[in-house]
């Protein structure tokens, strides 16, 4: 069965578009106030949604990510509080794909089987796990065989050259490509051979490739158009929710002029 992520990039290419994503953190301002932006997003025609679920020691997050992680634990942000929130929007009508950008730890204390149960219950459609290789995938991935259960999206990096054909091999969605080396949020800081680096990856991916780290605007991915498919901002996004007091309006300006300028380019 094709996830809504799957069906989305497929709606995207017969129209001849790049996808959009956005990364936020979930539980930020508040519960309440995340559902709000996530339905602001949706209506604004943001292509996939990233929720961040918070934790202690995030290893592939820059400072704002991690800043936003720390808020919203202390809020009580937990696993099982965002598994209720995306029942509630779900429940609500929001169809937006929905991945979860989580660390392998929260899932395997949480147990890797209900986990999954919960994502399929609560309508999460993928995740992205950074500290999770391929090597280590096998024991989560047999529970992700079940109908219904999100699907994983592999990261790639730079570094990631002799292995990106074997981490492609069966790999679903979308590929996320990290831009640079190091962390999110270094702002278009881009690797010197990163174009030759996407070139790379776009002719041995059967599926959409997206760009993310260091991306603002859409004019950010300009040298690129003709090698991506789509451009993932993180934390150039919180950092305008936190600018704004996490106003749904100021979110869907953003997104629907970004999602316009990528299309435009």
């Amino acid at each position: 069965m094709e996830s809504r992520i799957e069906q989305r990039m497929q709606q995207l290419q017969e129209k001849g578009e790049k996808a959009f994503i956005t990364y936020m953190t979930a539980g930020l301002p508040s519960m309440e106030g995340c559902k709000e932006l996530i339905k602001a997003q949706e209506q604004a025609g943001t292509d996939v949604l990233e929720l961040g679920i918070p934790f202690s020691d995030p290893v592939a997050d820059g400072p704002v990510i991690q800043d936003a992680s720390y808020k919203s634990i202390q809020l009580g942000t937990n696993l099982k509080k965002v598994f209720a929130l995306m029942k509630e929007v779900r429940a609500e009508g929001v169809e937006l794909p929905i991945i979860f950008m989580m660390y392998y730890n929260t899932a395997l204390y949480f147990g890797l089987e209900d986990f999954v149960e919960e994502c399929i219950k609560s309508g999460v459609d993928g995740l992205i796990i950074p500290d999770l290789p391929l090597e280590e995938q096998g024991e989560l991935q047999q529970f992700l065989q079940k109908e219904g259960a999100p699907i994983l999206i592999e990261l790639v990096s730079p570094v990631s050259a002799d292995r990106i054909p074997t981490i492609l091999e069966g790999a679903r969605g979308f590929v996320y490509c990290v831009s640079g080396m190091g962390v999110t949020g270094q702002s278009g800081n881009f690797h010197k051979q990163i174009l030759n680096y996407l070139a790379s990856v776009k002719k041995v991916s059967k599926i959409p490739v997206m760009m993310g780290f260091g991306i603002e605007e859409a004019k950010d991915v300009a040298p690129m158009k003709e090698v991506i498919d789509g451009a993932i901002v993180g934390s150039h996004f919180i950092k305008l929710l936190e600018a704004n007091d996490y106003a749904p309006k100021a979110a869907a300006e953003y997104c629907s002029r970004f999602k316009k300028e990528l299309n435009q380019l």
